[in-house]
């Protein structure tokens, strides 16, 4: 599940998107232009932004983390995929922001069907991918309208007191944690990038820049990113863009001499500099301005996907081990958390707010933790339904009896990143809910046995969770599962666990979350999600092709309040004992007597 935003206050509110709609409109009206396209994305086209990018969320209110919105002289409309159509509608105005589907239609579609003949429509060509570009000045174009590339973003124009960009410092990731040196990235992927024909690499994704440079960094919440730009040379030479107050003695020390360190202003120089040369970078991941000033300096273009991604998705023999550790850290937090809430919640005392609260308080105790990993998802009964629900002030919610209340959640630490949803009941159950609950279990079982041939796609396995609910006419509305980066992004690709047709084979070391669900809008929502490694078995008897399996490192107990026993196998029912087995064994040295007590109930066999 993708995560969003920050704290529990909203940067806006529905009654805010009026006036801010009207300086927008007011702005694009001095520049000449008809409307203007308002992606949720930054420089870096990346998921996580910065407090300053935030600005669909300024002029929408809307805070998921995937939309997108186009502004007329006369109308609007918002964009989001099904993850957020609750939200949308709870979030934005909607006399003003039309929702649409990002997925079914987007903005391409939408401006080709509404956009008047002759109409000039702006876009900021730092946010919006080359990929992306194209696809809206062809619909442009169908319309008889004009794509028009902004020198400066009109919403920042008029956004009064829109926050400067970050400067936390960048540290070092190292070695220990790391488990190979930033020298030998970089010289592996500047050689793949030779036999492709590149004389040097344009990077521009913050996880792959830390990734590559073993760096880490605090420049947008939650996610130990220090934004920055990097071209990677042939000779495995790298020049960082990056603002010197993020810098250090340390960090300079650790980057070493082949890696230079230059003003973010120095950036667009560099591409000129590349005149004459070949050039890769990824369309589907780097603003179409790199793209522009790369084709008018001269540059030969070589279209390639960042060749970090694949590298850092496949994670080592230390990262994974890591991983493990942390999980096992985690585990005991939020099996203490579970303990104290079992406790607690019959008393009709608690809210969304301070169980997150009271979740993060059991992490901080262990002493090791960096950051959560994303603001936790802390729904109870109709909330839970919102996939994506995000606890305000506003809109907090005592937590009942008889209600079903949802945690997602996950942590950062320098060894591992983690994210874990659990569903428990408060009180008893409906018939429903088990048999939706044991459902979702029977799904997350499923895929969490599988047992694949080398190649196979995550779209070929998604399947896999969504039987046992398709057999009963239900199903969700998002992904089955999303990479997790080794104490970096909680979300990472290439790979991926859904419907949506994405090449990329699972390979060993790739970590994916196992998180099927259901949700009855407006009553209950459940979600079960692990996280689990890509391992290669050995070799099978009669078998002639290399296959895969997976190997769950989330260790917390699954509510067996919710368990409809009579709907499980033999098989799911052994898979779940020794699961919980495993928690039980692994967790109980490292919580109090009182989780050791409660750990060992909800940890019985059935």
């Amino acid at each position: 599940m993708d995560k969003t935003f920050q704290n529990y206050d909203d940067l806006s509110d529905a009654a805010t998107c009026a006036p801010r709609l009207a300086a927008l409109r007011g702005e694009l009206k001095k520049r000449g232009l008809d409307g203007f396209i308002v992606p949720r994305s930054d420089e870096h086209q990346s998921e996580y932004v910065p407090k300053r990018a935030e600005r669909l969320a300024w002029l929408t209110a809307f805070t998921g983390s995937a939309g997108a919105a186009v502004v007329l002289t006369g109308r609007g409309a918002i964009f989001v995929d099904g993850r957020y159509t609750l939200q949308v509608r709870q979030q934005t105005d909607t006399k003003l922001f039309e929702p649409r589907d990002l997925l079914a239609e987007g903005p391409a579609a939408w401006i080709e069907n509404n956009v008047a003949k002759g109409a000039k429509i702006g876009y900021d060509p730092w946010l919006h991918t080359a990929a992306a570009v194209e696809s809206l000045k062809a619909s442009a174009a169908k319309a008889g309208a004009e794509l028009v590339a902004c020198e400066s973003n009109p919403i920042d124009a008029v956004w009064s007191g829109q926050p400067a960009a970050p400067a936390a410092k960048a540290v070092p990731h190292g070695l220990p944690l790391a488990g190979e040196a930033a020298e030998a990235k970089r010289t592996r992927i500047a050689d793949e990038a030779k036999k492709k024909g590149a004389d040097a690499v344009v990077l521009t994704m913050p996880d792959s820049i830390c990734w590559l440079l073993n760096i880490r960094g605090a420049d947008v919440p939650h996610t130990p990113f220090a934004l920055s730009f990097a071209i990677l040379n042939a000779d495995g030479s790298t020049d960082l863009f990056m603002d010197e107050r993020k810098s250090s003695p340390e960090l300079l020390k650790h980057l070493g001499n082949s890696v230079r360190l230059r003003a973010p202003s120095a950036f667009s120089p560099a591409l000129d500099a590349l005149k004459g040369k070949t050039a890769a970078a990824d369309p589907a991941t780097a603003a179409s301005a790199i793209f522009d000033r790369l084709g008018k300096a001269g540059a030969r273009i070589v279209r390639l996907p960042d060749p970090c991604q694949l590298a850092k998705a496949c994670k080592n023999s230390v990262e994974i081990e890591g991983m493990r550790k942390a999980h096992i850290r985690d585990g005991a937090a939020l099996s203490s958390f579970l303990c104290w809430f079992a406790r607690e919640a019959p008393k009709g005392q608690l809210t969304e707010i301070s169980a997150s609260e009271r979740l993060e308080g059991f992490r901080k105790a262990g002493g090791a933790l960096s950051d959560l990993s994303f603001d936790s998802i802390s729904a109870a009964a109709p909330h839970a339904a919102i996939p994506h629900y995000r606890v305000t002030r506003s809109s907090n919610r005592a937590i009942r009896r008889d209600e079903i209340y949802l945690i997602d959640s996950g942590a950062q630490y320098a060894d591992g990143t983690t994210d874990v949803t659990r569903t428990v009941i408060v009180g008893t159950p409906t018939a429903e809910m088990k048999d939706r609950f044991t459902r979702v279990l029977k799904g997350h079982i499923a895929l969490a046995t599988a047992r694949f041939p080398e190649g196979t796609t995550g779209a070929a396995l998604d399947s896999f969770a969504r039987r046992p609910l398709w057999e009963a006419g239900l199903d969700y509305d998002h992904g089955t599962g999303h990479g997790v980066g080794s104490y970096l992004s909680v979300h990472e690709g290439p790979q991926n666990i859904s419907k949506r047709l994405i090449a990329q084979a699972l390979m060993p070391g790739m970590i994916v979350s196992n998180e099927p669900g259901y949700y009855k809008a407006g009553e209950y929502g459940i979600r079960i999600e692990n996280l689990i490694v890509v391992r290669e078995l050995p070799a099978i008897a009669g078998g002639d092709r290399k296959t895969m399996a997976f190997e769950t490192i989330t260790l917390s107990p699954i509510d067996l309040g919710l368990v409809e026993a009579a709907l499980l196998t033999s098989e799911e029912r052994a898979w779940l004992n020794e699961y919980h087995a495993r928690v039980r064994e692994t967790l109980t040295p490292l919580v109090d007597n009182e989780t050791a007590a409660w750990l060992k109930a909800a940890t019985k066999a059935i």
